[in-house]
């Protein structure tokens, strides 16, 4: 249960934490990658009225990604990111970004890899926060808050032009 902060308890207030762990080295690469993940983390649990609670963030390479597809979803390919929201209210959950998809992804559609990464990172706290994409309307509904978050983050809309691939596609 998150600690709630009551007047003159002593107590500290409730607060987000964010995890950050980096298995692949590749990510540590770039200061500024790794600043605008958090950044876009942070907003994306503040945009969902989260306040309070854990959230681990989990950047890694394809090959784990693919493990742990097959392994909590039953889908032996790899993805760019997967979300596991926790039954505790104290821990929001996990999320995990791999390297090389998010590359091979960013460098297709001409973008920098961290904006891509920033992007997912935004999915997967939607994700965690009960939102789906699958259905039009529940993508187009989350594809919006993505956009509206990347907006703040001064990154563009990475849908603008790009109709809704179907069901179950990732971002």
């Amino acid at each position: 249960m998150p600690v709630r902060s009551k007047s003159g308890s002593g107590r500290k207030p409730a607060r987000l934490t964010l995890v950050m762990r980096i298995e692949d080295w590749r990510w540590r690469r770039n200061a500024t990658t790794l600043k605008l993940i958090r950044r876009a983390t942070r907003l994306a649990l503040k945009s969902v009225d989260w306040t309070s609670g854990t959230l681990t963030l989990l950047l890694t390479d394809d090959a784990a990604l693919k493990d742990l597809n097959r392994r909590f979803c039953g889908k032996p390919r790899t993805t760019n990111v997967l979300s596991f929201p926790s039954p505790d209210p104290a821990y929001l959950g996990d999320i995990a970004i791999a390297y090389e998809i998010v590359a091979r992804e960013a460098r297709a559609q001409g973008k920098r890899i961290k904006a891509h990464a920033a992007h997912l990172a935004i999915h997967g706290v939607l994700h965690l926060a009960g939102h789906d994409h699958q259905n039009k309307a529940e993508a187009l509904e989350m594809e919006a808050l993505e956009a509206q978050i990347l907006g703040r983050l001064g990154i563009p809309n990475p849908y603008c032009g790009i109709p809704y691939p179907g069901k179950g596609k990732a971002a």
